[in-house]
């Protein structure tokens, strides 16, 4: 039974042997003994010193895959308390490593958080404070060609790397994930499908295997499990020879337009068959999603590389209350800046490494997943990354991350949201409505998670602080630009043919 934080209703749910060939000549008994063991501890020396050794590879350097969920909510699993729908694959991933409760997205929206997880730096510091679409007077970032991504540094370290599923930073070099560092790239450049089924975005094909475009039949939840599955099983035998591999398994799901198959909505009705439609329709989107990763996880398991991968779930921001998304106990929903719109779950399993079935509490953020999994690899971390390593807390070496200051951006229509936090204290920054800025808000956390009591007019001395804090974060990342020489991205249709959508 998972142990969850406590709210009425919610927290209360809440290698193989070879033998020697032989025989061997009938020579005195104790020298073939001998001879034996010397020849084993030869052989093990020898891998130990060798770039495929078993040290490596059974000690060393893990798999890692990564697998993020878009738009799920903190409260739309069932190891984080959803009474209604079932994820037993991701539940597993509790039961065999740690969940994280009070774990942060980068932003409320999607495109920055990825560039955090990619980068190790807040979004806003790498050209990414909005979300990146097809047409440049709606498009609100542009990364940094100039910062080296995560599998690069990964390739470095001898892993093979590839990503699966969405990308959602560029939509051309130099800014896909070819050009970026990925060796194997499967799956949709663009922010969103409207259509599961055609996977196309304003009437254009995104899909593509490395550069290629492919046009494949099916769900794209289906696809990105199937192709991701391929990916593992075609790197086994070199990860049990000694080269690891790096996954990011990226779904689309559960992002609107919410159409799950219909069998997984049926099967889900069955169960709720007075669940209101579009709760209906999402929880069995998720519960199909879940299923995805469920076959990752059997894949992993019936290659004999479930030992040695570390597997990392989480989510790219909170989930969207308009179309039936939980977000726990937790204040609104996506695009804001409220604990629903950034505390997403996370989840991470590395059997041997982290205690099955723990829990942490430490406040942590996506772009920490960058030295995390770096850390873990065996790599170093590129000085100027923001983020931290988890893994102290992963082991259960330490209870709390170093004190620091959070942030957040979100970049839209013109106008930023921001939020920042110090301690328990947090501070929101609204975006301005029609040209009028709403006042700042501030809340404690800790006596307050669910955002009710607003204490900007009440403790004006903390406001005037965070308010600071959050001024310097602004002035720190002014200059760094979110569009090129240009005014696009890579990719983008410029505004002269850019219909009114």
């Amino acid at each position: 039974m998972f142990d969850l934080v406590n709210r009425v209703g919610w927290e209360s749910r809440f290698h193989n042997r070879q033998e020697f060939p032989g025989p061997f000549p009938q020579r005195n008994a104790a020298m073939i003994k001998c001879m034996r063991i010397a020849a084993i501890a030869f052989f093990v020396w020898g891998c130990i010193l060798g770039n495929g050794s078993l040290w490596a590879e059974s000690k060393g350097r893990p798999n890692v895959v990564v697998i993020l969920a878009d738009d799920l909510g903190w409260g739309d699993l069932g190891c984080f308390g959803a009474p209604d729908l079932e994820t037993p694959h991701v539940d597993r991933l509790a039961r065999e490593g740690m969940r994280m409760i009070n774990f942060y997205a980068n932003c409320p929206v999607c495109s920055p958080t990825r560039a955090s997880l990619l980068t190790g730096c807040y979004p806003d510091a790498v050209g990414v404070p909005g979300v990146i679409r097809t047409h440049s007077n709606n498009s609100w970032g542009y990364l940094n060609p100039q910062v080296e991504l995560l599998p690069a540094f990964l390739a470095q370290a001898g892993y093979h790397t590839a990503l699966v599923g969405k990308w959602h930073l560029g939509l051309d070099r130099p800014n896909i994930p070819t050009a970026r560092g990925f060796a194997y790239f499967h799956g949709f450049l663009g922010d969103m499908m409207d259509d599961y089924f055609n996977h196309r975005r304003h009437g254009i094909n995104y899909m593509r295997e490395n550069e290629t475009e492919i046009d494949p039949a099916g769900h794209a939840t289906d696809l990105f499990t199937r192709w991701a599955c391929e990916y593992i099983d075609s790197r086994a035998d070199s990860a049990r020879r000694g080269q690891p591999f790096f996954l990011y398994l990226a779904y689309n799901a559960p992002h609107v337009p919410i159409q799950p198959p219909d069998e997984w909505l049926q099967r889900y009705r069955q169960r709720h068959p007075d669940a209101p439609e579009r709760r209906a329709k999402l929880a069995a989107l998720i519960e199909h999603m879940d299923w995805g990763i469920g076959e990752v996880l059997n894949t992993l398991d019936r290659s004999g590389l479930a030992e040695e991968t570390l597997v990392i779930f989480t989510s790219d921001n909170g989930g969207q209350l308009d179309v039936g998304a939980r977000n726990g106990p937790y204040r609104s929903g996506k695009g804001t800046m409220y604990e629903g719109g950034i505390r997403v779950p996370m989840v991470v399993r590395w059997p041997g490494r982290i205690a099955p079935g723990s829990q942490s509490d430490a406040v942590a953020i996506t772009m920490d997943l960058f030295a995390s999994i770096l850390d873990a690899a065996g790599a170093v971390v590129p000085e100027g990354r923001t983020g931290v390593t988890l893994l102290p807390i992963w082991k259960g070496e330490k209870n709390r991350l170093p004190s620091r200051d959070l942030f957040w951006v979100r970049l839209e229509g013109g106008v930023f949201s921001y939020a920042a936090r110090r301690g328990d204290y947090k501070l929101i920054r609204p975006a301005p409505q029609k040209g009028k800025q709403p006042p700042d808000e501030l809340y404690d956390l800790a006596a307050d998670p669910y955002e009710k009591q607003d204490l900007r007019t009440t403790r004006p001395e903390l406001y005037e602080e965070m308010v600071r804090l959050l001024e310097e974060h602004i002035q720190s990342v002014k200059d760094i630009p979110w569009r090129d020489e240009r005014g696009l991205g890579p990719g983008e249709i410029p505004p002269a043919t850019t219909s009114t959508r």
